[in-house]
């Protein structure tokens, strides 16, 4: 428990909350590395609390995971025997319309990590090298059915299709190297510090300040949501106690109608943040706010976690049940209002620049 963990891209919202989890709620008495290349999604802002409570334990690299060179001194520097890889450009949207950063930094980068890590430890056992990834590598699921670790891959974006080929660079250098790799693929991740482009923190805040809410076609698109410090948790079993070479999806047993879940954010700020009072509703209900707009290219339609592996394996399961996650994630916009400012008008960015050259 005394070891270095390197954490890939630890300033954005599932790494930020992993590096918070580890210091808070293990007992950990290790080192943090947290290697973030600072893209739009990273804010250092994430853990700054953390950087001054556990000065000397946690420290931050600006950098990118593709530098397989300064990737390797890092590592050698701090001597890392753990690797917690979460870095990756994760909206399928930008995928889309922008492939080719999805391919940089998720197949490339990942591959980098791997050699730095394979030329490092130079065979050693008592290390560990985590991959971070996506239910969305299975591709799409009919009314009924749900992701094993066992499903064929099928992905339909760029970024699902990035993904899918970092997965089999893992596994291949575990199969013909030796590298102490699991996997981890879960389902969509919510609460704080989540950047606002997915669909929950947008929602919520898009409504408290009136402006409509989008939903893409039908809004009947189906997704297992998991609160982000139950994932930590999980991640954090997998590398102290998973079985090398193993897969374990992770999931939250919370299937839900993208419509619902939008109306499920309505029902929660109306408890905390009545609609009659805020002024810029003019009177409108939260729900009044809903638009459905042209449904995204290749849209899949329901994902759905099978996670009773990490559960018989390694005892873990999820604790945090949608409704109270979602009144969490809410409360946490409402009383951090500086830090959604600053992401929203872009502040963050020009303190990044001015204290993390380019």
């Amino acid at each position: 428990m005394k070891k270095t963990i390197l954490v890939t891209g630890g300033a954005g919202f599932i790494g930020s909350n992993f590096i918070r989890y580890v210091f808070e709620r293990t007992g950990f008495k290790g080192k943090i590395v947290n290697l973030d290349k600072l893209t739009y999604a990273g804010n250092p802002e994430n853990l700054a609390d953390i950087a001054k409570k556990f000065r000397g334990r946690y420290v931050f690299a600006k950098g990118d995971i593709c530098a397989h060179n300064a990737v390797l001194a890092l590592m050698k520097k701090y001597c890392v025997s753990a690797v917690a890889h979460f870095a990756a450009e994760s909206h399928v949207d930008r995928s889309i319309f922008g492939p080719k950063d999805f391919i940089e930094t998720n197949i490339h980068g990942t591959f980098s990590l791997l050699e730095a890590a394979r030329n490092f430890w130079a065979g050693r056992k008592d290390v560990r090298f985590h991959h971070v990834s996506t239910d969305e590598v299975y591709g799409s699921l009919g009314a009924s059915g749900k992701f094993r670790e066992t499903t064929p891959y099928n992905p339909r974006s760029p970024y699902s299709a990035s993904k899918a080929s970092s997965d089999h660079l893992v596994r291949a250098y575990g199969h013909t190297y030796g590298l102490p790799a699991t996997i981890s693929n879960c389902s969509n991740n919510y609460g704080p510090y989540h950047f606002p482009e997915k669909l929950i923190p947008l929602v919520l805040l898009n409504a408290l300040e009136g402006k409509p809410l989008p939903v893409y076609g039908d809004g009947l698109q189906v997704r297992d949501w998991l609160y982000v410090e139950d994932h930590c948790a999980a991640i954090w079993r997998i590398m102290n106690k998973g079985r090398p070479g193993a897969t374990y999806n992770v999931g939250g047993s919370c299937e839900k109608k993208n419509i619902d879940v939008v109306k499920g954010i309505c029902a929660a700020l109306e408890a905390l943040a009545p609609a009659a009072a805020n002024p810029t509703l003019g009177g409108r209900e939260y729900t009044d706010l809903i638009t459905f707009v042209k449904d995204r290219p290749g849209h899949d339609r329901r994902y759905a976690i099978d996670f009773s592996r990490i559960t018989k394996e390694l005892g873990w399961r999820p604790s945090v049940d949608f409704r109270s996650g979602l009144r969490k994630t809410v409360s946490w916009y409402l009383a951090n209002g500086a830090w959604v400012k600053n992401v929203k008008t872009g502040a963050y960015r020009k303190w990044l620049d001015k204290n993390y050259k380019r």
